[in-house]
């Protein structure tokens, strides 16, 4: 029986060594436990933990006020620090607590956090309104957006008017003033032209008559 006794002491001084190790190292609680986004059967849960210590997952324990139900979430190898709780009964009562996982280990619980899911009646009445609000929105945008194309189109317009009328205006003074350097060129020509064809034509008409000499003997 010593000799037992002698053998069982060296495992039981290991299997302490181990426990205060894993004691020692697991992580602590999470802080700020907080529950938002609160809805009829839904809630997300977040918190924080503190810097400096190495935490590989989280494990979530939620249940109803009444006992009704219990749910235990957990996860490893994540860094999130938050979770969403789904399935939650309408108008109901929970109480939930988290847990950090470690390498050693899961930390103590945090303080118990206490939230309320809403009614559906509660919930309906906020989505409407925010949709109401959105499709407004997009209404007002919309016409806004319709009315700029519209000034953009009339300013567009008349501006080609105005290029337009210009174009032909300056085309007309260019016309005038083609015609009346036409008419010009063509009165000198024709004031000089009728002279000489007459003139011209008498110097051909004469003809040289023959000198005759008479010679008296």
């Amino acid at each position: 029986s010593a000799n037992m006794s002698g053998m069982f002491r060296p495992s039981l001084i290991l299997l302490d060594a181990k426990v205060l190790l894993i004691y020692y190292y697991r992580p602590p609680s999470p802080v700020n436990v907080t529950v938002t986004q609160l809805k009829a059967n839904s809630a997300t849960v977040s918190w924080d933990v503190p810097e400096g210590d190495v935490v590989i997952g989280y494990a979530i324990l939620q249940q109803r006020q009444d006992g009704q139900m219990q749910r235990f979430i957990r996860e490893v190898n994540t860094t999130n620090r938050a979770c969403v709780l789904w399935d939650l009964a309408e108008d109901a009562d929970y109480i939930i607590q988290v847990q950090s996982i470690g390498l050693y280990g899961e930390s103590q619980a945090s303080k118990r956090v206490h939230f309320r899911t809403l009614k559906e009646t509660d919930r309906l009445p906020s989505n409407s309104s925010n949709q109401g609000d959105i499709t407004m929105e997009g209404l007002d945008k919309d016409r806004q957006l319709q009315t700029g194309e519209i000034i953009i189109i009339v300013a567009v317009l008349l501006m080609w008017a105005a290029v337009i009328a210009l174009f032909c205006r300056q085309y007309d003074i260019i016309k005038d003033n083609d015609s009346n350097n036409n008419k010009e060129k063509t009165k000198p020509s024709s004031e000089h032209s009728t002279p000489e064809r007459p003139s011209g034509g008498l110097l051909r008409s004469k003809k040289k008559s023959p000198s005759v000499n008479i010679i008296e003997v």
